[in-house]
């Protein structure tokens, strides 16, 4: 993620600030009220960044622009656009987090990394099983079939999304949970058979 062209929080006394901050998700609830859900960068140990969500409350007197700085309703945010946001320091516990947006400023779309070269692949959804973190590896088993069993190893390259498609960590997931795994086409002849996870993506 050291790439990744969302920006962080910054804060100075009650006021918050992201740059390049990604609309996740929207609600419009009528012209002048809703909420975005927007994902940030927060820098980690060893130069590396995990994306976080946050929920932004629009109230009455929360201020939308667009690029060119030209008022616009609440319901004209879009998912999938980039904004600059300026809202409470004061953040609720609950997850996400929620705070109320004073300023949205929509942006033109940053230089984002060049994708990936696109690898052959097979999709796989099943149940998780086993998680082993120490060895980065889980295990999923068919649903209708549980000794029908898959073990997907974790590389650097293995991305992982929640239901809405944002990033989350390997160890968002846990066992119980379905998700569906984008995969290598070879696996190995052993019990369980082994494959290498490119995504796993929660439902």
């Amino acid at each position: 993620m050291r790439n990744d062209p969302r920006g962080t929080i910054i804060t100075q006394g009650n006021i918050s600030r992201i740059n390049n901050a990604f609309i996740e998700e929207v609600s419009c609830f009528n012209n002048s009220t809703g909420y975005i859900l927007v994902s940030y960068s927060v820098p980690e140990r060893n130069n590396t960044t995990s994306i976080q969500t946050l929920r932004l409350n629009l109230l009455r007197n929360t201020t939308v622009l667009n690029s060119f700085g030209q008022s616009m309703c609440v319901c004209c945010l879009q998912k999938g656009m980039w904004v600059n946001v300026i809202f409470s320091a004061r953040m609720t516990k609950s997850i996400p987090p929620q705070s109320n947006a004073l300023v949205v400023m929509v942006q033109m779309t940053p230089q984002r990394p060049p994708s990936p070269p696109q690898r052959p692949s097979s999709v796989t959804t099943g149940r998780i099983v086993l998680i082993d973190f120490d060895n980065d590896y889980l295990i999923t088993a068919n649903p209708d079939n549980i000794n029908n069993q898959t073990r997907f190893n974790i590389t650097n390259e293995t991305t992982f999304t929640n239901r809405s498609g944002a990033p989350i960590r390997f160890r968002n997931l846990m066992p119980g949970q379905m998700v569906r795994v984008t995969h290598a086409n070879f696996q190995t002849a052993s019990i369980p058979p082994q494959t290498t996870a490119f995504n796993i993506r929660q439902l």
